[in-house]
């Protein structure tokens, strides 16, 4: 009754103003020791300690403030002690998102932070900034939540903190059951989210991320009340978390009518057999990559069908296995869904493999000379937004140099002793529930069968999902527009300016690194070029490869032998061939290379031209104009193959 009386007491009144409602527990003798030794548990399992340096995402809400006493407390009682100037718990920072979509949002955020420093937690607020405008009401939330993780990622990275603490729990667990459910997510988006995982951010990156931990993953949200009552915290109810135009608050509401414990302890368990599949498929997954996949320097991946034998695996673990190259090779987060993965699944056991198929921003083709046993997957730069840029600019290396050399030392040492810690022999298929189940209802029916859910939850979940799945069928039918994307001409190609001294992450596949600029007058540079002449103002723009650029590159190397009066073949007139021996040499030895690269992937390799888009450079291949072009190219995709670790159980 006291937990149903909270809740009522936390129900905004439709009288009152689109404000958040604050809120306060009164001073209670409520123990709060078990939780507190959960938490340090949790904390354990993801292989944190107190001394590391942990931020907190906190909203104000009672799950981060919770989430924030804890941490706090966790740090104190691991003898991590105040800052003597400041009072603040050391290596401890609270991280407060301004959306500044109310009026306000500004206020609540102060007030959010001067409580979290309350709790002895240095606490900073970044705002957002929405250059496009406000985000339409059915993308609101999800571009809120872009935004917002973009600058948890940000702050951290600037200020050195490698692990993220997100206040998610049990609750919100059970809200994404449903919400895939609806959406007709299979078994690995049913196993809702990773108990640890990775966020990389939108620069240049060594592959190690800031480590993202839910270590609330247990608590329901009757546990968040009680910590804060034992805490005796202060926090703020967001009205739109009442707003029934999002699916999320619209579940929420659904499920806070099913009051049953054993509905919420069914489900639990239902999840937490979908996180034991979804750790099966991604060990086989992993197995399989090391196995039989390579990846090139050049920015494309070949897959041994032999090695791999896709008609002797399941569908399950070979959607994860081809999702997982698609999603590395594309640089892309969503995951392959619908009609692309059945494309990919058939087009991986047609061995051997005799045609093409370019789906979800990749090109696949037979591996030249491979009798199609091999395939190759390559970037599509056709399908690059244009509208989006695609590409980071750093002001100086060192900014990349830092971060390399100090930010993820921490992060990458908890990466590898959890990957000791995980390194255990698969589980037996015939252990491994949902393997073979095609639909969500499949995933139900499964886990009725199997005792893991009752009667009642399989119907009350088949409701809801129902309902909601209605409900978005017909939302998306409403919708006009939908799925509509920016198209490019055949000429256009992305492209960014780079001065010497700068860096770019080009098309979060390659770095780019501008050195010193030697200009001709230079006592070292004995020759003449006409290319770099033309970029006296030293800025250069980056481009991905055209067919024209192919062509070039022939056009000077059979320069060599007009020069011996050789015809090799060509039209172009004799007295426009200018080009030096450096600029041959440069050039065979890059068609060299060229010619063993799948046409797709040349199509992605950058290139440097200046401003009258003569090139000057292709780095990947090692063709240069001349020696006082210092461009090199060096494939480094920003989020590595797999996404990153992941811990799920």
């Amino acid at each position: 009754m006291a937990y149903a009386s909270m809740l009522l007491s936390t129900r905004a009144s439709p009288c009152l103003p689109l404000r958040r409602i604050i809120y306060r527990c009164a001073m209670s003798a409520t123990d709060i020791s078990a939780y507190k030794e959960t938490f340090a548990r949790r904390m354990a399992m993801a292989g944190i300690k107190p001394h590391h340096r942990i931020a907190v995402g906190v909203s104000g809400g009672p799950d981060s403030m919770a989430l924030c006493a804890l941490s706090a407390g966790w740090k104190s009682d691991g003898s991590v002690k105040k800052n003597d100037v400041s009072g603040f718990v050391d290596g401890l920072l609270g991280i407060v998102v301004d959306h500044r979509l109310r009026p306000e949002s500004s206020d609540e955020a102060n007030l959010v932070r001067d409580r979290v420093h309350k709790m002895c937690v240095r606490c900073e607020i970044v705002c957002c900034d929405w250059p496009d405008g406000r985000p339409k009401q059915g993308h609101l939330q999800e571009a809120a939540r872009e935004m917002r993780y973009q600058h948890f990622v940000d702050l951290c990275i600037k200020q050195q903190f490698s692990i993220l603490l997100i206040a998610h729990h049990a609750d919100d667990q059970a809200e994404l059951l449903v919400l895939r459910l609806s959406r007709n997510s299979g078994v690995m988006g049913l196993a809702g989210m990773a108990f640890v995982s990775q966020l990389f951010p939108q620069q240049i990156s060594p592959n190690q991320g800031v480590l993202l931990v839910r270590p609330m993953l247990e608590f329901s949200k009757h546990d968040i009340y009680k910590i804060c009552q034992g805490s005796n915290l202060e926090w703020v109810e967001d009205p739109t978390n009442k707003s029934m135009m999002f699916a999320r608050n619209r579940i929420r509401s659904s499920l806070a009518s099913l009051s049953s414990y054993s509905f919420w302890s069914e489900v639990q368990s239902l999840i937490s057999a979908c996180r034991l599949t979804r750790a099966y498929v991604d060990k086989v997954c992993r197995e399989l990559i090391s196995q039989s996949l390579t990846i090139s320097e050049f920015g494309y991946a070949t897959i041994d069908l032999e090695k791999l034998n896709p008609t002797e695996v399941d569908d399950l673990c070979l959607t994860q296995y081809m999702t997982t190259v698609i999603q590395f090779i594309a640089q892309k987060h969503r995951p392959v869904r619908g009609r692309s993965s059945r494309l990919l699944l058939d087009y991986t056991r047609g061995v051997p493999c005799k045609s093409s198929l370019t789906v979800a921003g990749c090109n696949l083709s037979p591996a030249p000379g491979s009798k199609g046993r091999k395939i190759d997957v390559s970037f599509s730069v056709e399908s690059l937004d244009s509208s989006k840029n695609a590409s980071t600019l750093y002001n100086c290396l060192s900014d990349f140099h830092f971060e390399e050399s100090r930010l993820h030392t921490e992060t990458g040492d908890i990466i590898s002793e959890l990957n000791l810690r995980s390194n255990l022999p698969i589980h037996e298929k015939s252990s491994v529930p949902f393997v073979h189940a095609k639909s969500p209802m499949d995933i139900l029916n499964e886990a009725k069968k199997i005792n893991l859910i009752g009667d009642f939850t399989l119907k009350e979940l088949s409701l809801l999902q129902l309902e909601e799945q209605n409900r978005f069928s017909s939302s998306n039918e409403a919708k006009t527009g939908k799925g509509e994307f920016h198209k490019r001409t055949s000429e256009g190609a992305l492209s960014m300016h780079l001065e010497p001294g700068h860096a770019c992450h080009f098309m979060s596949r390659f770095l780019i690194t501008y050195g010193v600029y030697y200009s001709t007058s230079n006592k070292n540079v004995d020759h003449h070029c006409q290319f770099c002449q033309t970029s006296s103002e030293k800025e250069v723009t980056i481009r991905h490869m055209v067919d024209a650029d192919w062509l070039f590159l022939g056009r000077v190397y059979r320069s060599h032998y007009i020069e011996k009066g050789v015809d090799p073949g060509t039209s172009f007139n004799k007295s426009e061939v200018e080009f030096s021996d450096y600029m041959v040499l440069s050039a065979a030895k890059a068609l060299e290379a060229l010619r063993f690269i799948p046409a797709s992937a040349r199509r992605a390799l950058p290139v440097v031209v200046n401003n009258q888009d003569l090139i000057l450079s292709m780095p990947s291949v090692g063709f240069r104009c001349c020696p006082c072009i210092n461009v090199e190219a060096d494939f480094r995709p920003r989020v590595p193959l797999g996404g990153g670790y992941n811990s799920y159980l």
